[in-house]
């Protein structure tokens, strides 16, 4: 039967034939021709055919060099036939031949002694192209080395998912020499690896022929048993030419360092997506306890499972704190966070109880040092440096705590406090990278704070102040000279509510303030000599103008019966620009030299303690020679003209841009002022100076 028409298919039965080629033999087209011993041709395969072109009928019976050599190739041919038939010795080689056409073809040959059963010697000799065995023996070297030499794990399986050959990177990849592969499964091999999964999409390939590309596999090998490594495996099929599945070819590419930059790169997005979460979270108010809790509520549950926010009692008092080695930090908690942690929150300091820390406390430490503290495995002897008791140690215990992580508050050079981190349900440990997220979250946290401790001070501070002198302050400041009049209401008996200030910021910049507490006597002085040292202490804190009227205005609303009108300015010599804002307060004026006078046109506002109206920050230019004019309605109002035409009046006197701000004020008031108003007056003049 001619070989091309069989084939064997999962067990050792016969297949019928589909007459193409199925196997290595077929597609080299090896012919067999048979000589007896004078060199007949007895047997001639119809491949010998289809490589020399004569049919059997036309070969068989004639001497093979008489129909395949050329004559002076003939002699040469003769001996190596007689040298074959009579040692048995085989020979192998190329060798051109005749073709029934009239060409010369190169031919591979192998040539054998035969014997049958009655010892009768016959020649063998099988025959292909030299050209297509050249090819193969170019694909098969190529495919060698490829496979040899890829860096790329490379695996044959066969039918049944054994390895049949595995390449040096994937011995390399799996710590197991070749030999230990053959004849085993994958998970034979590999029990740490995700094998089963594997083994399903091979089978899957193996059934359908469709590939698997890039599938992650992730597992432990003997290359490296102490860490999880990540691939990507890809899956095909192996077929026969006629499409007969042989077996897969399984290739894994080591992805653990992408992989891992992949994870980093995830956690870096994380951080990121918490710390934008933390801006806008964080520092809503300036009310301290809130700021707090609102620090905790962002590292629960997104870094820790427990979270403290913990001020250093001297801190609170506005007292600097500096411990050395031996002495015990006394912290104030001001906010705990710990869902469903009862043996935690009952180990925590509750919010607003002042404690006291051992120096060998790991949070004393923290905020000794001013430096992360990170205890990523706690065992006990940690846990009773975390607690503040043998009691509260217990207890930590009993929730499970197996991490720590202590961060510092940190807001202009000041060690404020500490943030304190513990995990129960995480499994994880705190990293390094928690600990860059940490610190983050503290940074930002910590200024807030800051200004929420000062904000408190100075509402404390306001609460219990009453208005004595108003300021005094120097006739230059910053790129300002400036001159202020008070006129006390009626015949100066009684104490209104009318204020200015000026207050010298950085980088030479200077804020301007007027305002008016609605009412009189001492309840408005009061009121007054509260927002004027609130205003005072928010304006170091550099906030917009529209900002620090929104706080004076939840300050104003905390008052009893409360309203004010205000203007607040600041002046920035180094970009000759002025901000202002303005809440229901009366429009400033402007002088400019070359210009008449001029009432600035600013958004009213609504006045403070009135609250949901925003507050607007208004930008001009205010070049040296410039002078604004701060009033408040005292100087301007009385029941006998029109606003606007006592507005036209004040801007008349205001004409003379030579004029020194000392007589300017006096004029003001003395022009303005009637005796019959019983409301107190409050004059700021303030004139842009040359730089130097």
């Amino acid at each position: 039967m001619d070989a091309r028409g069989s084939s064997v298919t999962g067990g050792d039965e016969p297949g019928r034939g589909t007459g193409r080629p199925s196997g290595l033999l077929d597609v080299l087209g090896v012919a067999s021709v048979v000589l007896d011993a004078e060199g007949r041709i007895v047997l001639w395969s119809p491949q010998a055919e289809e490589l020399f072109g004569y049919s059997a009928r036309e070969a068989l019976g004639r001497y093979a060099a008489q129909v395949m050599v050329h004559e002076q190739h003939l002699d040469l041919v003769v001996k190596l036939f007689a040298d074959v038939m009579a040692t048995g010795e085989g020979w192998a080689g190329a060798f051109p031949v005749r073709h029934k056409d009239g060409s010369t073809r190169l031919v591979e040959f192998r040539n054998m002694r035969l014997t049958d059963d009655r010892g009768k010697v016959f020649a063998l000799g099988l025959a292909a192209d030299q050209g297509t065995v050249r090819r193969l023996e170019r694909d098969v070297a190529l495919s060698t080395r490829v496979v040899d030499q890829s860096p790329i794990g490379i695996a044959v399986l066969d039918t049944t998912l054994r390895h049949v050959s595995v390449n040096p990177a994937l011995e390399l990849m799996d710590g197991i020499p070749a030999e230990a592969h053959l004849g085993r499964t994958l998970r034979e091999v590999l029990p740490l690896l995700d094998a089963e999964a594997l083994e399903t999409a091979a089978r899957r390939v193996l059934a359908t022929g469709r590939p698997v590309v890039d599938r992650s596999v992730t597992g432990r090998t003997p290359a490296d048993p102490d860490e999880d490594h990540v691939w990507t495996a890809s899956l095909y099929r192996l077929e026969d030419a006629v499409g007969t599945a042989l077996g897969v070819a399984l290739s894994l590419v080591d992805i653990t360092e992408r992989h891992r930059a992949g994870v980093e790169a995830e956690a870096a997005r994380r951080r990121l997506v918490v710390i934008a979460d933390a801006s806008a979270r964080i520092g809503t108010t300036l009310e301290l306890d809130r700021t707090a809790r609102e620090l905790a509520d962002v590292a629960v549950p997104e870094l820790a499972d427990i979270a403290a926010v913990d001020v250093l009692d001297a801190v609170m008092e506005g007292r600097r704190s500096r411990l050395g080695p031996a002495e015990p930090a006394v912290i104030r908690a001001l906010a705990v966070r710990a869902d469903g942690e009862r043996d935690a929150l009952a180990a925590a300091d509750p919010p607003g109880q002042v404690a006291r820390y051992a120096p060998d406390r790991l949070v004393t430490e923290c905020v000794r040092t001013g430096q992360p503290v990170r205890v990523a495995y706690v065992n006990d002897d940690a846990l009773r440096r975390i607690a503040r008791s043998p009691e509260a140690a217990v207890l930590l215990s009993r929730a499970g705590v197996h991490s720590y992580l202590a961060v510092p508050l940190i807001a202009r050079g000041e060690v404020l406090g500490a943030l304190d981190l513990k995990r129960t349900r995480n499994p994880l440990p705190f990293s390094e990278d928690d600990v860059l997220l940490a610190r983050e979250l503290a940074a930002r946290a910590a200024v807030q704070i800051d200004n929420a401790r000062w904000y408190q001070n100075a509402r404390d501070t306001a609460l219990t102040l009453q208005r004595s002198l108003l300021p005094s302050h120097p006739s230059v400041t910053g790129g300002l000279e400036v001159a202020s009049r008070y006129q006390p209401a009626g015949a100066a008996t009684e104490v209104g509510g009318d204020w200015f200030d000026v207050i010298p910021l950085e980088g030479g910049r200077t804020a301007l303030v007027v305002g008016d507490v609605m009412g009189s006597g001492i309840s408005a002085a009061a009121t007054m000599g509260r927002l004027r040292t609130a205003t005072a202490t928010l304006a170091p804190l550099g906030l917009d103008p529209a900002v620090l009227l929104a706080h004076l205005d939840r300050i104003t609303a905390g008052l009893k019966h409360s309203i004010a009108t205000c203007l607040y300015a600041v002046h920035d010599p180094a970009l000759g620009r002025c901000l202002i804002a303005n809440a229901g307060h009366l429009p400033p004026a402007r002088t400019r030299v070359g210009h008449r006078p001029e009432l600035l046109d600013l958004p009213t506002g609504a006045p403070l303690g009135v609250g949901g109206v925003a507050f607007s920050t208004t930008s001009f230019d205010f070049a040296p020679g410039d002078r604004l004019v701060l009033y408040t309605d005292g100087l301007v109002e009385t029941r006998s003209h029109s606003l606007d035409e006592r507005l036209d009046t004040m801007l008349g006197l205001l004409e003379d841009p030579a004029r020194p701000l000392e007589e300017v004020c006096d004029l003001l008031v003395r022009t303005l002022h009637q005796q019959d108003n019983h409301d107190d007056v409050a004059v700021l003049v303030a004139r842009a100076r040359e730089a130097g």
